[in-house]
């Protein structure tokens, strides 16, 4: 039968006080009373309570190295992430290690357990795609590594998080097309399990319902995050009876996949029918027509990031970590893809 190490935070849990207060009373702290020093001492010894020699070791011994899980370099907001994650870490003495998932979840997981291995200080991770299991982000948490999330968080875990309005994104790229005189609007969505799919959708369809347009369920296209997605997904609404006059896509490059199929079918954009994208990739201002986009605040996004991981990093053992979730805004940048 497997042991279960008792932690900390099981001793503070069974005696209805904080972590800290369990950490200070078995250190023989001043400030703890010597009611309560006694009341976690007798419990540590009934739980049988060890200390982690290698968590304390790794948490006293800074390798002033901070890791970053990001899904794919290739995408300019990840790589502009990266820079703001940079510019901050590098001033206050941190090296970054970066890793990518590739979209993979199992190579997300061998990412932790490589920037495990390095004993990073700290980790900052964006989800893959495939992810829906996240225990090895619970293990990182268990052993004592600060860990932040950024665009593509894990709601289930009591991490911070740095995010962008994806719902206020979405619902003024619907609202633009509204106004254009759109009324037929297609969603080209992310993948169900990511929190920004789920929030991109909502503000499309709170969208179309503040101007009194029914959504149609058959105007939502399961699509995913690349440009291939985005064609096949175009493909499949080109198909249907009702015939969409615009497409809201989940992001850049399922858009640009959707606008390459329309061109080689001969639709006229936006002649015929609009396309929005999300992220305000650079190749968004240079295709025919230049596509209307929702920008992200990367360089932000990754220094707002790594300061709230670095002030984990160095808040003192007694001190119990509070968590945060920090939203950017969005800007919607409108170009030829749209009608004006």
């Amino acid at each position: 039968m497997k042991h279960i190490q008792v932690t900390i935070k099981d001793i503070a849990r069974e005696l209805k006080i904080s972590p800290s207060t369990v950490s200070r009373a078995l250190k023989d702290h001043p400030d703890i009373s010597l009611a309560t020093k006694k009341a976690v001492r007798d419990l540590a010894e009934k739980l049988d309570y060890q200390p982690n020699s290698v968590a304390l070791s790794l948490r006293k011994s800074k390798t002033f190295t901070i890791g970053v899980i990001i899904p794919q370099l290739v995408h300019h907001f990840f790589s502009t992430v990266i820079s703001g994650i940079e510019d901050v870490a590098y001033k206050e003495g941190y090296h970054v290690m970066i890793c990518q998932s590739n979209e993979l979840y199992e190579r997300e997981v061998l990412s932790t357990q490589a920037l495990l291995a390095s004993r990073v200080d700290g980790m900052l991770a964006s989800i893959a795609q495939e992810t829906t299991d996240t225990k090895h982000f619970q293990s990182v948490m268990k052993k004592g590594i600060p860990l932040v999330f950024f665009d593509r968080v894990v709601s289930d875990l009591d991490a911070s998080s740095v995010v962008v309005d994806d719902f206020g994104g979405a619902y003024r790229a619907v609202e633009h097309l509204v106004r254009s005189g759109c009324r037929r609007i297609a969603h080209l969505s992310g993948p169900d399990n990511l929190l920004i799919s789920q929030s991109r959708l909502r503000g499309y369809k709170k969208a179309l319902e503040d101007y009194g347009i029914s959504s149609s369920d058959s105007l939502l296209i399961k699509a995913g995050l690349s440009i291939e997605e985005g064609r096949e997904a175009c493909e499949r609404l080109l198909q249907l009876d009702q015939k969409a006059d615009a497409i809201f896509a989940a992001n850049d490059p399922v858009a640009i996949g959707a606008l390459q199929f329309l061109k080689e079918k001969g639709v006229k954009v936006p002649e015929d029918i609009s396309v929005v994208g999300f992220s305000n990739e650079p190749i968004t201002s240079l295709i025919d027509p230049p596509m209307t986009t929702v920008a992200q605040p990367g360089f932000e996004m990754g220094q707002l990031a790594v300061r709230l991981l670095l002030d984990e990093i160095n808040l003192p053992d007694e001190q119990e970590v509070q968590t945060s979730r920090r939203e950017l805004k969005t800007d919607l940048v409108v170009r030829k893809s749209t009608r004006t």
